[in-house]
């Protein structure tokens, strides 16, 4: 059984410049087609397709896309292309300026959580942060 699944995000009627936008951020992305109904795309590799709706549906928290980063530079790159125009929340959560929201997360957070000795000092330093700063976790998780 060969089963695709790829998120569908519902725009107001800019899917293409949507696509090409969330393309211009991520590495090995591109167009695949536009008609003027839906954009579907790729973004590092992830199928993906915008479909041109209307503002009475609105993004909200309580769905968005995380990208887990390796390095300070790759979250700047991030942040800082999503927050020109967006909104930034805290623990590394941020808006767009679609609306949409992402999570831009050190991939280093998750073993940090799940030692019992480190998770609770991590946790109170990513608390104080929009962006995340690995070696401020890193850091804090040791002391």
């Amino acid at each position: 059984m060969n089963i695709s699944i790829h998120p569908c995000l519902w725009v107001d009627n800019n899917a293409q410049e949507v696509a090409e936008f969330y393309c211009s951020i991520f590495p090995n992305s591109q167009l695949l087609s536009s008609n003027p109904m839906a954009t579907v795309f790729k973004l590092n590799e992830q199928r993906m397709m915008c479909l041109n709706g209307n503002s009475q549906s609105k993004f909200n928290e309580s769905v968005s896309m995380v990208i887990t980063c390796e390095t300070r530079q790759e979250i700047d790159h991030f942040w800082n292309k999503f927050s020109d125009g967006g909104i930034e929340g805290r623990c590394g959560w941020i808006t767009d300026k679609f609306g949409f929201s992402w999570q831009v997360v050190p991939s280093i957070l998750g073993s940090l959580m799940r030692d019992p000795v480190k998770a609770p000092k991590t946790m109170y330093a990513f608390m104080q942060m929009k962006k995340f700063d690995i070696e401020t976790l890193v850091s804090a998780s040791n002391s």
